[in-house]
């Protein structure tokens, strides 16, 4: 018999109820997925889109209004205890006491999971040690940079040793030194010790370095793949042209072409294979109404622009 998977998920169904300055509002529709052991899977999509939503569904932190979720084959509903045994939890906004030192916040976490005497000494040792925070144990947290205190965050998440690490917008407030540094260590935990890790994003980058990611969109799955496969789902190459009459270029390309871009506040979008070869078709053939044009490889943005007819950031 096989084991269970990481994750499952089925029909998560979120409402938030209404209230003295925001109505009732459904943060998630129905959402269903699985993630296997040992992989990096990414849940990206916009701010609102209900990535954090479904992250505090995972971590036990709330409980869907339908629809289920099991870690490990574990019932978040019926057997939270068991699920929270497995899981290590890195929030978007520092858990840290910025009082106490390093040292201090990860005895007091190994604490309240039952850590004592020598174990607890052991972890909190090995765990500063691989998070390369050890000469900062006598810091107050409150001194330490964005990225010392991320790496922290970490190292309290991992003391318990889970099976696996959920993080929310892990790198909001990293340089992006420290963003590179964090995801090197994400993919070294998976590799050398087989933790799945899964992760909230809202930016396209860390999709792109995921094994797999589900991508959300007011609070619906609108893609769910490898980066690669989801990237080869647009039709050829990406090009943007910028004018400032775009309904007449659009009008025009459709006559000539035969092809009906789309427009996103001035500027065309086409997919096209051989775009290359097409630029110069279309700037031969306009050019008084051209201003630019960008030639692109598709990305993880393409494939939202095209599940859902508008730019990742637009209803922001």
């Amino acid at each position: 018999m096989s084991s269970p998977s990481a994750v499952q998920a089925t029909n998560l169904v979120f409402d938030y109820p209404a209230r003295r300055k925001s109505p009732a509002r459904r943060a998630l529709d129905g959402v269903s997925f699985e993630v296997s052991r040992g992989e990096i899977f990414a849940l990206l999509g916009p701010n609102g889109g209900g990535k954090t939503t479904l992250f505090k569904i995972l971590a036990t932190a709330l409980l869907p209004t339908q629809g289920t979720a099991a870690i490990f084959g574990f019932d978040i509903r019926k057997q939270p205890d068991e699920v929270r045994r497995r899981i290590g939890v890195v929030f978007q906004n520092p858990s840290l006491d910025k009082k106490l030192t390093v040292l201090e916040n990860l005895r007091y976490h190994g604490q309240l999971y039952g850590l004592r005497g020598g174990e607890l000494n052991s972890r909190v040792s090995e765990m500063m040690e691989r998070l390369a925070v050890a000469d900062r144990a006598g810091n107050l947290v409150e001194t330490l940079s964005g990225g010392l205190a991320r790496r922290v965050e970490l190292a309290k998440g991992l003391l318990h040793r889970p099976e696996l690490l959920i993080l929310d917008e892990p790198s909001v407030g990293l340089d992006p030194g420290a963003r590179h540094d964090l995801w090197l260590y994400l993919q070294r935990l998976r590799e050398k010790e087989g933790v799945t890790i899964l992760v909230t994003t809202h930016l396209i980058d860390e999709g792109d370095r995921s094994n797999r990611v589900l991508v959300l969109n007011q609070g619906r799955i609108v893609a769910l793949d490898t980066p690669a496969r989801l990237k080869d789902q647009i039709g050829g190459d990406v090009i943007s042209i910028a004018t400032k009459q775009p309904e007449q270029l659009i009008g025009n390309i459709k006559a000539k072409f035969g092809i009906t871009p789309t427009s996103f506040n001035g500027t065309l979008r086409i997919e096209k294979e051989a775009g290359h070869a097409f630029i110069s078709q279309v700037v031969d053939a306009f050019p008084d109404l051209i201003d630019a044009v960008n030639f692109s490889k598709p990305t993880l943005e393409d494939v939202f622009i095209a599940r859902t007819g508008h730019r990742f950031w637009e209803d922001q």
